[in-house]
């Protein structure tokens, strides 16, 4: 008697079904378990990946998991790819899964704030990966969302209260309004009203582990909530923009808070003008993609200047307040007598202004600069490997080399400028006129002190020592990628866009945009 597929043991079944691809996978054992349905086929592990793409699948699911905890249990990867569903049964879908590593959704204009309030009121511990797409654009004119202020800032919020999760890749789009979407000729629903909950989720427990962050808010200035907070997203590494409204200043400042910042991707920003062909006039069409690399390569120097500023301001607030203590301590004895008949008793002239800055009395001394001494603060290096955007305009391969040439010429003078900074600074170091600071490193002891006390005196600063630390090394490794490329060489230049059968520079932030988000928006 031959044997039949039935007899096989479970083991080797599962051996021979783990090295399909998902998709097959699926397929497969449904095939094998109703071909064959006393075979011990693994369907266990069609639990472990869902994947849905209509609205109907979401209840067939849900009442099929209510009563199966043991399977809801089982599910690691659920991805929900429809525009329309009953959210009501989606949240509670959602609820029934407590082991979730990766999430992937679309939002609809079925869903409310409250919704997504609910999914996420509680920490989803185990979340390695997040992604919403919001396309919240109805076909008739409804003002019901602007009148009941329906927008998802709550959603921020919620997960900015998450405590302190390790989930690396956080993906958050709006996709833009197409007419052949939805009708242009009425106002539609916002997805977020106010972009200051972007600032708590930069500081919150969430971001201390966030690597790959991808935010689109069509039209919107985003850029700025990123890294106005005390150490926002310290250890983002990818950084996606695009469709938002970044400019080169915006990207300046970016990359001087970020300072882990390897990947820039910013298609559709206005980076640089729209207008090549008022440049093309002047007879010098790509001039702003030099102004634009020099911009980026000395995002450290503003950086620098402006807590220069800070620790200036604060060192003055500082002994002036001394003073005015030492001199209420003294006393002051006023004359006894008659005032004179002149003295006014009112003034005209304005109040003087109240001093803003009240600098802390309880930091520790050794953070408190010594009076009228010269403090500087070294520039940091960029860490920036890869610039991702799209030309505006048609794009050729010689449209790409000039543009590249331009670029990394801006580049190149924006590295030098700072390397003679950083040696004016030795010098001044060298000669005892100067004091030289640099900026704490992540998790180190006065890293960790500046989130105690914030940017007071020179709390998360760090005295430099030696000539070493001065110097770029401007030769380096450039082959070498992320924080190992020593050299500071020209970042690589995409400008080929979102489309995949673009042109694209191997290894660019594109790329690794769709290999991280396993998609192509």
């Amino acid at each position: 008697m031959s044997p039949s597929l039935d007899a096989l043991p479970g083991e080797l079944l599962h051996a021979i079904v783990v090295h399909l691809e998902q998709d097959d996978l699926t397929r497969s054992l449904l095939a094998l378990s109703r071909a064959i349905p006393r075979s011990p086929a693994p369907t266990y592990l069609l639990f472990e990946n869902i994947h849905l793409k209509h609205a109907d699948q979401v209840f067939q699911l849900y009442r099929r998991l209510r009563h199966a905890p043991e399977d809801a249990a089982r599910v690691r990867e659920f991805s929900f790819e429809s525009w329309t569903v009953d959210a009501d049964i989606f949240v509670n879908l959602i609820a029934l899964l407590p082991s979730l590593t990766y999430l992937k959704m679309y939002i609809g204009p079925n869903f409310a704030p409250e919704h997504l309030e609910e999914i996420f009121q509680k920490a989803k511990t185990q979340l390695r990966f997040l992604s919403m797409r919001f396309r919240p654009y109805v076909q008739r004119a409804t003002y019901y969302q602007f009148l009941k202020g329906a927008y998802f800032d709550s959603t921020l919020l919620a997960l900015s209260n998450w405590p302190a999760p390790t989930m690396p890749v956080l993906s958050i789009v709006q996709d833009p309004l197409d007419p052949a979407i939805a009708p242009t000729n009425f106002a539609q629903p916002l997805v977020f009203f106010r972009l200051d909950p972007l600032s708590e989720l930069a500081a919150s427990p969430l971001a201390d582990n966030l690597k790959h962050f991808r935010l689109r808010v069509p039209g919107r200035q985003v850029a700025r909530h990123l890294h106005t907070a005390l150490h926002s997203f310290p250890a983002v590494e990818f950084l996606d923009l695009s469709t938002s409204n970044v400019g080169s200043q915006d990207v300046a400042g970016l990359l001087g808070h970020l300072r882990g910042l390897q990947v820039l991707v910013v298609d559709g920003c206005p980076i640089v003008s729209q207008r090549t062909d008022v440049q093309l006039d002047a007879g010098d069409p790509f001039v702003q993609w030099a102004e634009l690399g020099e911009l980026m390569a000395l995002a450290g120097v503003a950086r620098a200047t402006e807590r220069e500023k800070k620790l200036r301001a604060w060192t003055e607030a500082y002994y002036a307040q001394h003073n005015e203590e030492d001199t209420l301590k003294k006393g002051k004895k006023t004359k006894r007598g008659r005032r004179g008949l002149a003295t006014a008793t009112i003034s005209l002239r304005a109040p003087s202004p109240e001093r803003a800055l009240q600098p802390s009395r309880d930091i520790p001394q050794n953070r408190v600069p010594k009076r009228d001494q010269r403090l500087r603060v070294l520039p940091p290096a960029p860490a920036l490997c890869s610039l991702a955007t799209s030309f505006p305009g048609m794009l050729t391969p010689e449209t790409y080399e000039a543009v590249k040439e331009e670029f990394e010429r801006g580049w190149a003078a924006g590295i030098a400028r700072l390397q003679a900074i950083r040696l004016r600074h030795l010098t001044s170091w060298r000669n005892g006129v100067s004091r030289v600071v640099r900026f704490a490193d992540k998790g180190s002891p006065e890293w960790e002190e500046e989130e105690e006390y914030g940017e007071e005196g020179l709390v998360g600063l760090i005295d430099v020592k030696e000539e070493g630390e001065f110097m770029l090394n401007v030769v380096g490794d450039d082959t070498a990628e992320g924080s190992a490329r020593t050299g500071f060489s020209c970042p690589l230049l995409c400008i080929a866009g979102s489309k995949r059968d673009a042109a694209h520079v191997e290894g660019c932030g594109h790329r690794m945009g769709w290999d991280i988000y396993k998609d192509e928006i």
